[in-house]
Formats: structure tokens, C-alpha cells, sequence
């Protein structure tokens, strides 16, 4: 399939919201696959922020009084639209990140299943809710939702469409509008997706799309919006974490994982590898939750190590347009750079290449080969950094016991993958493991995928949740409105004080044998 034409390139870019008119330098988008240009875009301006957030606030407050029913609408229509043209987004995906198709149809799937979500579940999830009030039968009390008001969205490179639009979602379906600055390397596939949502009837200024630099669009948007939501750095969490906290708004970021899989003596070892390829070197490991560190039991680490390195190395490698290579490229001469310099490190420290190691200039500009290490130890750049690329240490371990301590040896808790001899005991092994998410017989695609579960990070990984209902309600500010009915919450006249404190403290004491108290 082809590259997308200059002219969806040109249409997507009057989704901006920058004026046309404006005097801004521009930003080259890139095609990974041949390193050649795609297209430019505006570097907006903390300005350009500023209009986009003053707009967006305006359309907020009619959306916000729209019923749920109705916003629901133009989610359900959104996930039509997303089927409709998944092949153009496709095409856009891997233009601008040069992964391969099916990955790309990763994002595709995920935008959809995510819109159909928060429209069938959005109406419980925000009507009010009676609570327990301070007098049975004498309080009423009433917990409401408010959208937030003006979201920012701060998404990624990796992941241009799903981390780009599914936490819009959610803000915009619970009332919110939304402001997004896309990375740089992959704005259009953000545009595209915007542009769908338009077609599917959301008010064009209610998701905006300014296109520019992190330290000017991203540190305007954090200082004009009254909620956060990032994907990226641990690093850069950590700044937007202090700026956010400075203006007391709220914030939710998904960040940097170094992700472990744990395999035990009784598995079929073929399978383990054939889902550790998926697990490993989905995107070519540019993914959050990807497996870096493979525990093996020494009974099964030299069979397992060889399986999985034949099979790593007759993985299929190449770039274009179509399904069918297990890998692409990587995105940029920053990734492959990065991968690079962390294979050559442990290579030069005394680790062992048993698969791949090689960058592959014959393939294209950033293409690396999916690569296999072991003897690493811990003075190794790649032991505790996160490599975001095909690089996968294995780590044979005496038991369990060991394998689950050096699991959790992080400080990173994102994701983690079991495989045991039977599910129970995956399942146990996955309760132990210090990490958002635990898929057993699975690499990440059955937690990712379960949409009505939250999914997020501990420790150094991040804060606060998406999908569920957490990755919904995070975008509200929940309101108490509690009525007292026929007598106050002060003594009644002619009651002292003190009288009143001693049937206060019987009432509570009652309280506890009434069901619900």
C-alpha cells in the first residue's frame, strides 16, 4: 500500500490549531522506513496554546451540559469510523513510525474497542450516587461528577494514534474538553485520528491539536489546563509531575517500565518463545510494556535460550506497507542509536550475543535487528535501563523465589509475564510481582486489551490509571451535596450541649450494628 499522498499530509495539517496565517518556523516529519520527508508542520507557540485552551474552554461548557447519551453518540460513531478507515490509518501509523502493520493494527483495535467502552459505560459510571448520609433517614447525601474543564493530553511517538486519542476518550466523554500536543515525529496520525472525530460530530475546538516543541507547546499546556494526562520518561513525568503539583491540578502519567517475564520448569518451551517474540519485540520493543528481562529456571534455561534465539533469528525483518514482517523499523536515529549504544555497552563488559546485535543499514536508515543477550550482569547500561528497542536479556534463576525477587529488583513497575507449568500457579507468581500489570500466558496484550480493568504503573512507572472506570473518573471532580432533613446537626433548643454530645456518642455507637455502617 502506499505511502499517504501529499494532499492528506496538506488536509490534516488545517486541523491544527495554529492560524494558517501565522509567521511559524516549521518541523520535518520523517518516514523511518527510507529516512526520506513526509511533510513539515507549524512549531506552535505557548500562544497558540493559550487561543487553542481559551476556545476549547468555551465549547467545554455547552458539551459538559450535553447529556451523556448524546456525547456517548459520538464515541459510538467514532468506533465505526475507526473500522471504517483503518487501512488510511494504517498507512499513517507505520508512515510516520515505521513500525510494522500489525502493530499498527494494534492501535486501531485499541482506539476502537476503547471509544465503544467509555459510550456503553459512561452513563453509570457518572449519574449520581446516593451515599451514606450522617443520620440514617434524617441525611440524604448525593455524590455528583463534574468534568474537570480543560484537559491536556501530552502523547508519544511510539504509540501515535492509541496514546494520542484513547485518553481523550475518556476526558471528552465525561465532559471535558481536550487540548493535545502530539510528538513531533507523528503528528499526523493525532490529526487523523482527530479528524475522525470531527466527522463523527465533536465540536471541532473541543479537541484541539497544537503541533510543536515539548519545552514551548507541552510547558504551555501544562500551564493553561486544569488536568494532565502523559505518556513518556520517566524523566519527563517527573518535571511535569513538580509543574503540575505547583499549580495544584491533577495529573496521571503512564512512563518508563523495564518489564520482566518469569518462565517455570514444566512449560511447553516452543510456545513460551513463539509468545515471548510478541511479548519482546512488539513495535520493535518501542513499547511501554514490552518484556526486556527474561527469568528462566535453570532446568530450562540452555533449551529454552537456544528455542528462543533460533527463533528470534528467523524473524521476519523489513519495512513497507502490508501485513506480513514480525518487525519494522525503528522510529529514529535516536533509537537506533540508543539500542546501539546499550548492546555495544554489555558487549564490551562481557555479555554474550546470542541473536541479532547488528543494526541493518541494507533494510533502511534505523532498522536494528531484534537481539538476544546473555551474561548480563549489572554494571550493564541495559541490566536496569530501559532500552525501548529488540533487546532482551535472559537470566537463568534457581526457583521462583529468585525469579520474583529480580523481577521486582526495579525501580520500574508497569507491566510483568508468567508462563507456568499451570495457570494457578501463574496466577500466584503474578500476585507477587510489583507491577501494574500481570498477564500470565500472555505478554501484555490480554491486560492492555481488557479495557474495563485499570492499567498503569507502580513505582517509577507512573501514577494514577487509565482504562476502567479510574481512567474515566479521573477526569471528574466529585461533589457532595448532602440535605438534613426535619432536625439540624446542632442541639435543639433547650437541649444543652452536653446532653446533646451524649446522644450523639450513643447514635454512634449504634451505628455500627445497622448493615452498611
Amino acid at each position: 500500500m502506499p505511502v499517504p499522498s501529499p494532499d492528506v499530509f496538506a488536509r490534516l495539517a488545517t486541523h491544527i490549531a495554529i492560524p494558517a496565517d501565522a509567521q511559524r518556523e516549521s518541523s520535518r516529519v520523517i518516514e523511518p522506513f527510507t529516512g526520506q520527508t513526509l511533510a513539515t508542520v507549524p512549531m506552535g507557540t505557548a500562544e497558540d496554546v493559550e487561543q487553542a485552551v481559551a476556545r476549547a474552554r468555551a465549547a467545554q461548557q455547552a458539551w459538559a451540559e450535553r447529556p451523556v447519551a448524546e456525547r456517548a453518540a459520538v464515541l459510538n460513531r467514532y468506533h465505526g469510523l475507526v473500522l471504517a478507515h483503518r487501512e488510511s490509518l494504517l498507512d499513517m501509523a507505520q508512515a510516520e513510525t515505521g513500525k510494522s502493520r500489525m502493530a499498527a493494527a494494534e492501535e486501531i483495535i485499541d482506539v476502537a474497542i476503547t471509544a465503544r467502552y467509555y459510550a456503553r459505560t459512561a452513563a453509570k459510571l457518572l449519574s449520581p450516587k446516593r451515599r451514606a448520609g450522617l443520620f440514617p433517614g434524617l441525611t440524604k447525601a448525593i455524590e455528583r461528577r463534574h468534568p474537570k474543564g480543560v484537559v491536556g493530553v501530552i502523547s508519544p511517538w511510539n504509540y501515535p494514534l492509541t496514546l494520542a486519542v484513547t485518553d481523550a476518550l475518556a476526558a471528552l466523554m465525561a465532559g471535558n474538553a481536550v487540548v493535545l500536543k502530539p510528538d513531533r515525529q507523528t503528528p499526523h496520525t493525532a490529526l487523523a485520528a482527530a479528524d475522525l472525530l470531527y466527522e463523527a460530530g465533536l465540536p471541532k475546538d473541543l479537541f484541539a491539536v497544537v503541533t510543536g516543541a515539548g519545552s514551548v507547546v507541552g510547558t504551555a499546556i501544562v500551564d493553561n489546563s486544569d488536568y494532565l494526562m502523559f505518556t513518556g520518561s520517566t524523566a519527563t513525568g517527573r518535571t511535569l509531575a513538580e509543574q503540575t503539583g505547583r499549580r495544584l491540578i491533577g495529573f496521571s502519567a503512564e512512563l518508563g517500565g523495564k518489564n520482566a517475564m518469569v518462565i517455570t520448569t514444566g512449560v511447553n518451551i516452543a510456545k513460551v518463545a513463539d509468545a515471548a517474540i510478541r511479548a519482546c519485540y512488539a513495535n520493535s520493543g518501542q513499547l511501554c510494556i514490552s518484556v526486556e528481562r527474561l527469568y528462566v529456571e535453570k532446568s530450562i534455561a540452555a533449551e529454552f535460550t537456544k528455542t528462543f534465539a533460533e527463533r528470534v533469528e528467523a524473524m521476519t525483518l523489513s519495512g513497507g506497507y502490508s501485513f506480513g514482517p514480525e518487525m519494522g523499523s525503528l522510529a529514529s536515529q535516536a533509537q537506533l542509536d540508543g539500542v546501539s549504544a546499550h548492546v555495544n555497552d554489555a558487549v564490551a563488559k562481557g555479555a554474550t550475543v546470542v541473536a541479532g546485535g547488528r543494526a541493518r543499514p541494507d533494510l533502511g536508515p534505523f532498522f536494528y535487528e531484534p537481539t538476544v543477550l546473555t551474561d548480563v550482569t549489572d554494571d550493564m547500561d541495559c541490566a536496569r535501563a530501559e532500552t525501548f528497542g529488540p533487546v532482551v536479556s535472559i537470566y537463568p534463576v534457581a526457583d521462583v523465589d529468585e525469579a520474583v525477587r529480580l523481577a521486582n529488583d526495579t525501580q520500574y513497575g508497569l507491566n510483568a509475564s508468567v508462563w507456568a507449568a499451570t495457570q494457578a500457579q501463574g496466577e500466584a507468581i503474578g500476585a507477587r510481582l510489583r507491577s501494574g500489570t500481570v498477564n500470565v500466558n500472555e505478554g501484555y496484550a490480554a491486560a492492555w486489551g481488557s479495557t474495563d480493568a485499570p492499567m498503569g504503573g507502580m513505582g517509577s512507572s507512573g501514577m494514577g490509571r487509565r482504562h476502567g472506570a479510574e481512567g474515566l473518573l479521573k477526569y471528574t471532580e466529585s461533589q457532595t451535596v448532602a440535605t438534613q432533613r426535619l432536625v439540624p446537626v446542632a442541639p435543639p433548643r433547650g437541649v444543652s450541649q452536653k446532653a446533646y454530645a451524649a446522644a450523639l456518642f450513643a447514635s454512634v455507637k449504634m451505628l455500627k450494628h445497622l448493615p452498611g455502617r
